[in-house]
């Protein structure tokens, strides 16, 4: 992650806003994705700053709560990684194979994944149908 002091050259506003990295500001800044947070003017731009140099213990806890939250999605992203190679995606339809798979002792499958409403978890499991869920991350944020 990185921050940038932006500055609008329209009403002279001047804001800060974070960013995956230097080259997504500028994959922003070439699809005029960037406006002034004031008046939505485009002509948005980075303007000079000072590097910051941790040196307290609020900037080393802070770099320590960065830490933890790679760390944890690194293991959701492993998470993810073991799901999509081990069970069946079924999308929208998980309800109804998740009772597909309960109900019918014929049908014997790898396990499933998918979307359900927190409704549909709240039914199957008044069904007695043991479902989890799990944080997910989408592929453009891993």
């Amino acid at each position: 992650m990185i921050k940038y002091k932006l500055a609008c050259s329209d009403c002279e506003t001047s804001f800060d806003s974070w960013f995956a990295s230097s080259k997504e500001f500028e994959k922003l800044k070439k699809k005029h994705l960037l406006v002034c947070i004031v008046c939505n003017s485009l002509k948005v731009d980075k303007t000079l700053m000072a590097p910051r140099v941790m040196n307290n213990k609020k900037d080393l806890k802070n770099n320590f709560q960065l830490d933890k939250y790679k760390n944890v999605k690194k293991t959701i992203k492993n998470y993810q990684k073991f799901i999509k190679e081990n069970f069946k995606f079924v999308g929208e339809n998980f309800a109804y194979e998740a009772r597909s798979i309960h109900y019918d002792s014929k049908k014997k499958s790898k396990g499933i994944y998918g979307n359900a409403s927190k409704e549909d978890l709240k039914e199957l499991k008044e069904e007695g149908i043991d479902t989890q869920m799990i944080p997910w991350m989408e592929d453009k944020d891993n």
